[in-house]
């Protein structure tokens, strides 16, 4: 074992990669290359890439698309010099990123291109959504964003949609963070965050038009591990407003099962917030949101019923942490007073984890109701799913006989 394992941490890789590459797609009539360029910084005078890869000793690098444009059917991939993720300005590095960094920021913008017209903050943290927030000032989608699960959120990315002001970086400056990356910051704010010392504060100006990435598309690369390469173009929602979204509906036996309510406007909010927040959750997900905020999030389970129980008791374990720090400035878990601790747990299991009134989020179809039931039994009152399984029906029912509406995307979300 070594000596010093926060070494490891410290070190900084030389990478190999070299400054360009090329990925040409052919066939017998036609060549069509992507290329890429090197992405590196000057810090301290020294050019530096990535700082390493996923972990310490693994060599990366980070490339742009520079030049190519790929046509495949009647699908085009994003043209060059339309960067955004990977034209970072480092204002403040500290430590200078590692892949983590940047994938991190990658996937918080993935999700905060879809909101654009309220204060939006994402949190990410190993490359999901932990917290996510929108309100009528940024330090509010801040400070929401961050209680939605402070305690996931420690050393976390932190994206905003508006420049930062002055209250919301004296909030975050209360919190550790890896990352911030914002359009702009206002006067005196890199001055707070210059005190804390190994922050990435990252300007990508083009954040104010993150809206041109909407239903866009880029080709995704996966390695596997016998250095096979599969190819696919990224996932773009078609559901974005509640025009796309239908009735929860289907047939069985030649009996019609239907949605006995429709969500308010509300819900509809809620629910579509939630969808686009899907987007970038790795899978199995089951999402709960309330009042544009995140309550709970579950990510990657293999059973459906699984990840709507995980996504409960995270909402439960938060809603408890949020009341005790937030009363008496020390985490849930740290808290001594057995008193204090259950007066916490019994005002939370009466609120059912905030989840009353809450709406429901799953990237997949329910393939049965166990999972519906989960979210129905907390209170519950609206769901938003692709649809599609063969007992659609059941679930329909479940969601009734609850007074619970239920919409159908129409699409899956899966992200692996």
């Amino acid at each position: 074992m070594p000596d010093d394992l926060k070494k490891m941490y410290r070190t900084i890789m030389e990478d190999h990669f070299p400054p360009r590459m090329e990925i040409t797609f052919a066939d017998e009539n036609q060549r069509q290359t992507l290329f890429y360029e090197k992405v590196t910084w000057t810090l301290d005078h020294v050019e530096k890439g990535l700082r390493y890869g996923e972990n310490p000793g693994q060599e990366a690098a980070l490339y742009r698309l520079v030049n190519g444009n790929l046509i495949l059917g009647e699908t085009q991939t994003l043209q060059p010099g339309e960067h955004l993720a990977s034209d970072i300005e480092l204002l403040q590095s500290g430590k200078h990123p590692g892949k983590t960094n940047i994938t991190d920021t990658d996937n918080a913008l993935n999700i905060l291109r879809y909101f654009t017209d309220d204060p939006t903050v994402v949190i990410v943290k190993h490359n999901n959504p932990c917290g996510v927030a929108q309100s009528d000032t940024l330090e509010s989608a801040y400070i929401k964003a961050n209680l939605a699960d402070r305690v996931a959120a420690f050393g976390g990315c932190i994206a905003l949609n508006r420049s930062v002001d002055r209250a919301t970086a004296e909030a975050i400056c209360t919190q550790y963070a890896e990352v911030v990356v914002a359009p702009e910051f206002d006067s005196g704010v890199m001055e707070l965050f210059s005190r804390k010392k190994n922050l990435r504060v990252i300007r990508i100006a083009n954040i104010r038009r993150l809206q041109d990435f909407i239903g866009k598309r880029c080709v995704e690369f996966k390695s596997l591990m016998d250095g096979g390469i599969i190819s696919q173009w990224s996932f773009v929602p078609q559901a974005r407003r509640r025009e796309d979204l239908f009735p929860a509906r289907c047939e069985v036996d030649g009996v019609v099962h239907e949605t006995c309510r429709m969500p308010t406007d509300r819900e509809y909010a809620d629910l579509l917030f939630g969808w686009l927040v899907e987007s970038g959750v790795t899978s199995n997900s089951v999402l709960y949101v309330k009042d544009r905020v995140t309550v709970g999030i579950g990510t990657g389970e293999q059973d459906r019923v699984g990840v709507a129980e995980i996504a409960r008791d995270k909402a439960y374990r938060k809603l408890a942490d949020r009341y005790c720090f937030s009363e008496f400035q020390v985490p849930y878990n740290d808290l001594a007073d057995s008193q204090k601790k259950a007066a916490i747990d019994a005002r939370v299991a009466a609120e059912k984890g905030g989840l009353i009134g809450a709406s429901m989020i799953s990237d997949a179809f329910f393939p049965f109701r166990d999972g519906v039931d989960v979210g129905i039994r907390e209170g519950i009152s609206a769901v938003i799913q692709p649809g599609g399984s063969a007992n659609d029906a059941q679930v329909i029912d479940a969601c009734n006989a609850a007074q619970v509406a239920m919409v159908y995307t129409g699409q899956r979300s899966f992200k692996h």
